[in-house]
């Protein structure tokens, strides 16, 4: 995990010569060290150009906001980029929302709690009780806003819990969130599911995988968009099964797959990896 004074630098911009070189000489000439750089070209002809650029701010000669602003003067407008700077010691702030099943929480939780989630677990919901004792035991508070069947008064109650979270994690949370929950969240929901999608819909996937014969299974992490599970892909993985596994394995293997897919999307989005460009999304290792 980075130290406190890292920052991160995300550009998306068209693609022309002179960007880097630019964006060094600034970061240079205001008393920044560069520690770490990548960037992706979609074409250098015409294409779109990304970049995540990490330096230290102990010896900056201005503030944050004077920085950012000379940013936006001498370098942003010249180069038509969309950017932005995040700062490693401002830790984001994470809710959870999940129903009854605890594989993918508990894994975000211990994560969280042995310092390995660059960000600040702030609370869970859930639309069930069953998982109060396992998140207290984290310390973590977890609110069961209202009772069953009460959709519109629950969604209202948890967007008021959310407040300014900047980031939502969906872990198992069996329920569809309305276009206008999202919408306050753009690109800050993420949802896991298992990768048998569209084949294998509602109730006991992995029951009609077992029938079906599947020789893959796999879980996919994503940002929610309003169109259900079609949002741009952050992490996906997979485990090859054979006509030894029984029902229980896959469900087992897939909950293993669900709880490692989720983390690592979390974390990358902690860190200030992900750009997201129409339906896609660059992830820089």
């Amino acid at each position: 995990m980075q130290s406190d004074t890292t920052a991160r630098l995300l550009i998306t911009c068209p693609d022309r010569p002179g960007i880097v070189a630019a964006v060094s000489n600034f970061l240079f000439n205001h008393g920044a060290n560069i520690t770490a750089l990548d960037q992706h070209s979609t074409d250098p002809e015409g294409g779109l150009f990304f970049m995540r650029l990490e330096f230290q701010t102990p010896h900056l000669d201005v503030s944050r906001e004077i920085l950012e602003k000379a940013f936006a003067e001498r370098v942003a407008a010249r180069f038509e980029m969309n950017w932005r700077i995040a700062y490693a010691a401002d830790l984001k702030k994470v809710a959870i929302l999940v129903s009854k099943y605890d594989h993918a929480l508990l894994e975000l939780l211990w994560r969280h709690s042995n310092r390995e989630l660059p960000g600040a677990i702030t609370q869970v919901i859930s639309n069930h009780p069953d998982l109060r004792p396992e998140v207290e035991r984290f310390g973590i508070p977890y609110h069961v806003p209202v009772e069953k069947d009460r959709k519109e008064e629950a969604e209202a109650q948890i967007l008021h819990l959310l407040g300014d979270t900047d980031l939502v994690v969906l872990a198992r949370y069996m329920q569809i969130l309305t276009p206008q929950f999202v919408a306050r969240y753009p690109n800050r929901i993420i949802n896991i599911h298992h990768s048998f999608l569209p084949a294998f819909v509602g109730a006991n996937p992995y029951k009609q995988a077992y029938t079906r014969g599947v020789k893959i299974i796999g879980a996919t992490a994503h940002y929610v968009t309003e169109e259900l599970d079609q949002g741009p892909i952050i992490e996906q993985d997979v485990a090859r099964v054979s006509h030894r596994h029984d029902v229980a394995d896959l469900v087992r293997l897939g909950r293993d797959l669900e709880r490692n897919v989720l983390a690592r999307a979390v974390q990358w989005h902690l860190e200030d990896r992900i750009i997201v460009y129409g339906n896609k999304t660059v992830v820089f290792s």
